[in-house]
């Protein structure tokens, strides 16, 4: 076991499948192959092309790429032994193939001196051989780091800050960029500084855990997310405060001028934009495409109003089709049969949950409305007729 250690709202943003026996036969289906391809067919290793394609069952065309790239490896058993250890550790055909498209020179790396020992880095923190895979599929420039000078110091790092293998996994899972980027420059400055005026950790892992690249901004960008997160009013005490400093981050000056306006041309005023951004900064996350149809679909009601949304801005995010839709059709049916007078209002059409939703405008009036399908996607694990 390895042992680790430890104004103007535009204002309001920092810049931030064939079969083939050969290559030659791929190559010259066509007497009008052009001079690349002809090129890559001297080039390439018809003994790797023929140990990817058939005995580890890559598409053609990848094994001819990847063939083309080990042109001159003079022991093509290499990649094989690459491969099959792979596999003996978990590795799927999709997650071979995603390495090898983009780090075909793995195939030639020394099987017991650069690959093994890094794998096993891994196997002994316990994670299980899906989470390896994963991991490196996700970033196979992790194969490409030193065991001691890279991947022990990083891990546990890791380790240190979140307390546990299995957070390790977890956030691994997540983002395997962690274990190729400088966490001295990045995330340990990010982390310290967001502590040091009393954000609490567990909001720290929850936001690191949603938005896990957020931790791996230049710090002077998050300082300036920071400034201009109180500039638009938003108390660092607030529970909102890292999300609206990760929106902020997360944006180019044009990127949020389009945002602006965006809500602009929907009709709200400068007033109510920051209004909302103040209130809910997650639903600036949104495209505005999808921010564009939710407000069609509530003003459509003839329920909600402009002012329902800007009181309530997280329902911006929330989704048509799987919730807004058949909730919507519900109080329609409800309402046109004189079972309620009047609709609950926007805020609890949005964040009731599917089982309270259900008890409380599906269950009392389930004889009156038997004869109409409700979607399953209305209530999470029913199928009802109402």
């Amino acid at each position: 076991m390895i042992n680790l250690v430890r104004r103007n709202l535009g204002s309001y943003i920092v810049k931030s499948h064939v079969s083939f026996s050969t290559p030659l036969r791929f190559f010259s289906s066509s007497s009008s192959s052009s001079s690349s391809e002809r090129q890559q067919l001297l080039r390439t290793n018809p003994k790797v092309f023929d140990i990817l394609l058939h005995r580890h069952h890559f598409t053609p065309e990848l094994a001819s790429r990847v063939a083309s790239a080990l042109a001159h490896l003079k022991t093509p058993e290499k990649a094989d032994s690459v491969l099959s250890f792979f596999k003996e550790s978990g590795f799927s055909n999709t997650r071979l193939e995603k390495i090898v498209k983009y780090r075909p020179r793995l195939l030639s790396a020394s099987l017991e001196a650069s690959i093994k020992p890094k794998i096993r880095v891994f196997q002994d923190l316990g994670f299980s051989s899906d989470d390896i895979s994963i991991i490196i599929s996700s970033n196979p420039a992790i194969l490409h780091l030193s065991v001691n000078n890279n991947i022990i110091p990083t891990l546990s790092l890791l380790k240190g800050l979140l307390g546990s293998d299995y957070d390790l996994a977890r956030l691994l899972r997540l983002s395997a960029w962690f274990v190729t980027t400088n966490l001295e420059q990045t995330m340990v400055p990010n982390f310290d500084f967001l502590k040091s005026f009393g954000i609490p950790m567990e909001r720290l892992f929850l936001i690191l855990h949603s938005y896990p690249r957020f931790f791996l901004l230049k710090p002077d960008i998050l300082r300036r997310s920071v400034d201009k997160a109180e500039e638009m009013g938003i108390d660092r005490c607030s529970k909102v405060f890292i999300y609206a400093v990760r929106s902020i981050a997360s944006m180019s000056n044009e990127a949020w001028e389009l945002k602006l306006q965006g809500f602009r041309d929907l009709g709200f005023s400068e007033s109510e934009i920051l209004a909302m951004f103040v209130k809910a900064p997650s639903a600036f996350s949104g495209s505005m495409v999808k921010i564009k149809k939710v407000k069609e679909v509530l003003l459509g009601t003839g329920k909600f109003s402009m002012s329902c949304i800007v009181n309530n801005p997280m329902s911006l995010a929330c989704s048509i089709e799987r919730r807004f839709k058949p909730r919507i059709r519900i109080l329609e049916i409800l309402e046109r049969r004189n079972l309620i007078t009047n609709w609950p209002g926007l805020g609890k059409v949005y964040t009731l949950t599917d089982e309270k939703f259900f008890q409380k405008f599906i269950s009392p009036y389930m004889d009156e409305v038997s004869d109409v399908y409700v979607p399953m996607s209305s209530v999470r694990g029913r199928r009802l007729l109402c």
